[in-house]
């Protein structure tokens, strides 16, 4: 199995994973005749023969050094010695984080020790959207707390545009269905430089930029315009700010998609090419997919139109044809991440021609979060919407924190594969600020291959949970929140005149019964 990534506007980021372990060394050496390693680290030092010993390895761990990486043949241990040494490190304390997850499977390697990095075996992953780093973080001590060997950012990993506040109702109106004014603009590239140096500066990310590998893909604040495509004329300066934020190569495709309800391409020619080259590998159990917006979550039909969420659904046919192209080329165990919407989720879609649960799993935002961006009253009537308006995407079960399973405060998401178990499982989680579950669920490997699922095909105005997506619901459950925001609009709206004319009938009739009362 393979780590290769790519990303796009709102698009491609793939992490195809087995195994991972965190292997740092600044220099390294060996010789093919007697394998001797040679290594440092911070004025520490410890060479020898590749068949190191348990003394040998944990005298380097101490000098911060977690395995030494290089071209020599894989080292085997006997399980008795992998639990001495996971016994070792996990006793270390010097200042230095690293994830000690030596495993007696895989030929009982040596994590780190012989592998290049795309051969790594990947286990806790930790994955997060919608940063303004012009606002506290402390999110990155739950989420380095977690101890994760990668960390994926699903975009608007800073707020680069300008901004209006929010108005529904004045002369300038932002937002909403009456909206006229637009709310956001863009800046220029040394302001949107600043935002991003700030941003890779806090000290809570930079913590974790020691310990994990970062990867991801941006959304639209990051690109340089809120709800902006491929026609954004700063996307060429936008590229190169993400990808020096990533500390990346500069010649990825990054930019592709067409304007929002043009039902044009979400990805570009190229980025599809990549993909599909990425799907026919065909050599990794469990392939991750970041989008930095939903893949199969409902939220966008259901909120308009005071709302317009950015979803794959607001492209159908580039919908329909990244299912497709998962099902042509026989790829199993996929599972999408998405951030955006500012509030967490977790989707499942059963009747694409896949064959089995596509997962897509939501976490917005790592500072950004609906509840928290507003007034309490507010915020509750944002709660009791999310319970009210109808889902057939998302799952319901007790792991979730309210019973709508919606999560709309700070929060990032989290994935651990428990590769020891038969059959391997896959907890998927988004948790708090303080790293708390507040959404998930747990799948076996098993589940996700192609043909576990026989699903029947949905007739004609048939709604079916984890079934029907949001471009088929009927437009009687699609607007059912318009319908309830409108009515009680209506009702609050007319109840002054109704009260005020059940008034004037009272005082009328009681006027007419005075004259009839005799005197005593």
């Amino acid at each position: 199995m393979a780590t290769q990534d790519g990303d796009g506007r709102n698009g491609a980021q793939s992490h195809q994973n087995t195994k991972d372990s965190t292997a740092s060394a600044r220099q390294r050496s060996h010789s093919n005749d007697d394998l001797h390693y040679s290594t440092s680290f911070d004025g520490c030092r410890a060479e020898g023969p590749a068949r190191l010993n348990l003394e040998e390895v944990v005298r380097a761990a101490t000098c911060s050094i977690f395995a030494v990486r290089c071209d020599a043949p894989l080292l085997t241990w006997d399980t008795a010695e992998l639990n001495v040494l996971n016994r070792e490190l996990r006793a270390l304390d010097d200042g230095f984080h690293f994830s000690p997850i030596l495993s007696a499977n895989s030929a009982q390697r040596l994590p780190g020790y012989g592998l290049k990095q795309e051969d790594r075996v990947v286990s806790r992953i930790a994955f997060g959207s919608c940063a303004n780093q012009s606002a506290p973080q402390p999110i990155w001590t739950a989420i380095s707390n977690f101890d994760p060997s990668l960390f994926i950012w699903l975009g608007d990993n800073i707020y680069a545009d300008a901004k209006l506040p929010v108005r529904f109702i004045g002369r300038k109106r932002t937002s909403g269905p009456f909206k006229n004014t637009p709310r956001f603009w863009p800046v220029s590239a040394e302001v949107m430089e600043q935002k991003y140096m700030i941003a890779k500066n806090k000290s809570g990310y930079e913590a974790l930029r020691r310990t994990a590998q970062i990867i991801g893909t941006w959304d639209d604040h990051d690109y340089g315009l809120n709800d902006a495509g491929k026609e954004l004329s700063t996307k060429d300066v936008s590229q190169k700010l993400m990808l020096d934020f990533f500390d990346e190569p500069k010649d990825s495709p990054r930019y592709h998609r067409d304007p929002l309800g043009s039902n044009g391409a979400m990805l570009g020619e190229t980025q599809w090419a990549w993909f599909e080259q990425e799907l026919r590998k065909g050599d990794s159990q469990i392939t991750i997919i970041a989008s930095s917006i939903q893949v199969v979550s409902n939220v966008s039909a259901v909120v308009q139109p005071f709302f317009h969420v950015e979803s794959w659904s607001n492209f159908p046919a580039e919908q329909e044809r990244l299912f497709k192209l998962i099902a042509d080329n026989n790829v199993s165990g996929v599972i999408f991440l998405s951030g955006d919407v500012h509030f967490c989720e977790i989707s499942r879609f059963d009747c694409g021609p896949v064959g089995y649960p596509i997962y897509d799993l939501t976490s917005s935002g790592l500072t950004q979060a609906v509840e928290e961006l507003t007034n309490p009253l507010v915020a509750f009537v944002i709660r009791f919407a999310a319970w009210f308006v109808p889902n057939t995407m998302r799952v319901y079960n007790s792991q979730c924190r309210y019973k709508s399973c919606v999560y709309g405060k700070r929060n990032f998401g989290s994935i651990e594969i428990d590769w020891d178990a038969d059959p391997v499982m896959i907890k998927m989680s988004v948790r708090d600020i303080f790293g708390t579950t507040v959404s998930g669920t747990e799948v076996p490997l098993s589940i996700l291959q192609p043909g576990a699922l026989n699903t029947q095909p949905l007739q004609r105005g048939e709604v079916r949970r984890h079934c029907t997506l949001d471009v088929d619901l009927p437009w009687t459950r699609k607007y059912l929140l318009a319908y309830a925001f409108f009515g009680t609009s209506f009702v609050l709206t007319m109840s002054p005149f109704l009260l005020g004319y059940m008034t004037f009938k009272l005082l009328r009739a009681r006027r007419r019964r005075e004259p009839n009362q005799k005197p005593d």
